[in-house]
């Protein structure tokens, strides 16, 4: 998810204009004097403020591959307090992490630009839809059921039900152009290229449906991962599902979050030095703090790359206090006596506690991190 490689720029116009109209017409004299700039106001302009330059990694990661994405929600909600900022990577795994810990504001930053434009097309997707029937249905291209209200209080596998409808094909092109008028009024630059990929990745819902998986680029498919209708269904460690789409009442708190502006989508390396420096200055100015950060197992990546040290800086400047914990999801090949047919495991970690093991020492390799 992390892996630097072709540099493609992303947003530079835009972070460009930011700071030169705070730059221009003021003396360095008086510039010193000046406080902080405020956040831009506007979604497209704060994505281009806070993003950089996009990476490549070689997944389409539509959705999560990780079956074990809820088993930390109990204690997650032990640990942490509700508001202050998300900070998550990946696509809309983070929606259930969302609606459980009810943060202030969501950032949910990827080094792919294909994030991006992934989570537009779900900003899209719950401006359009009324309730979460109505949105599951849109996102998989299926007819979206009359009397909407008496779904309201209807449980998750009654929603896959009528998202297992057949496709009514001669409605795709008419649902792609509503989607994509849409999202034209968020003000994102988009190119023909983005609009093209946004349009593929909707449409792999619709064709796959439920049964849409994760997918890799050169690597073989793995059938051990979860369909998205396996990742719906699945519960937390108490028997209770706690996807974001098995509750109206959760999905109508992420989609004020997302009518309010409060999920933003930034491309950005978590090690690298603009997307988490930017992110950093904007909790301070915002006078709040992380609440939860959501990495995937994107920690494995950077030690590879010998960028973990990096990216331990960037969370230590971000403010946090006791309560702020890290998501880690661990994969079966660092699992150890893992069960067949187990591909990984979630855990949290206290981010005071990440950065005082790592500052003495006590870790140094991935395998040091996910095996103390």
């Amino acid at each position: 998810m992390i892996r630097r490689s072709r540099l493609i720029p992303l947003g530079v116009l835009g972070l460009c204009a930011f700071l030169a109209a705070a730059l221009t017409s003021q003396s360095p004299s008086k510039l010193r004097q000046q406080p902080a700039a405020p956040a831009p106001a506007t979604f497209a302009s704060r994505i281009a403020a806070l993003s950089e330059p996009a990476g490549y990694f070689d997944t389409d990661n539509l959705i999560s591959n990780e079956r074990s994405y809820l088993q930390v929600l109990p204690d997650l909600e032990r640990l942490t307090s509700r508001g202050g900022v998300y900070i998550g990577v990946g696509p809309d795994q983070n929606f259930s992490y969302i609606a459980a810990v009810r943060p202030a504001i969501a950032f949910l930053v990827d080094i792919r630009r294909d994030n991006l434009l992934l989570h537009l097309l779900f900003k899209a997707l719950f401006a359009e839809a009324r309730t979460r029937v109505e949105y599951l249905t849109l996102l998989v291209g299926r007819p979206v059921p009359s009397e909407l209200d008496e779904w309201r209080s209807a449980g998750i596998e009654r929603l896959l039900a009528a998202a297992d409808a057949s496709v009514n094909r001669d409605a795709i092109d008419a649902l792609r152009a509503r989607i994509d008028r849409r999202i034209a009024r968020f003000g994102v630059p988009l190119s023909r290229e983005d609009l093209a990929t946004i349009d593929r990745f909707h449409r792999r819902f619709i064709e796959s449906g439920l049964g849409v998986r994760f997918q890799s680029y050169g690597r073989p498919p793995q059938s051990a991962y979860p369909t998205y209708r396996d990742l719906l269904l699945e519960t937390d460690t108490q028997g209770r599902q706690r996807n974001y789409l098995a509750t109206e009442e959760s999905f109508q708190f992420l989609k004020s979050l997302h009518d309010r502006d409060l999920i933003v989508p930034v491309v950005g390396d978590v090690s690298g030095p603009v997307a988490m420096a930017n992110l950093a200055r904007l909790i301070k100015q915002r006078g709040d703090r992380l609440s939860v950060f959501y990495m995937s197992n994107v920690e494995d990546y950077l030690f590879r790359d010998g960028r973990f040290p990096r990216f331990v800086q960037n969370l230590s400047g971000v403010p946090h206090d006791d309560r702020s914990v890290v998501i880690r999801s661990i994969f079966s090949r660092w699992l150890a006596g893992s069960r067949p047919g187990d591909v990984s495991t979630s855990r949290l970690q206290r981010v005071d506690e990440l950065l005082s093991e790592f500052a003495r020492g006590r870790i140094q390799s991935y395998e040091d991190l996910v095996r103390r």
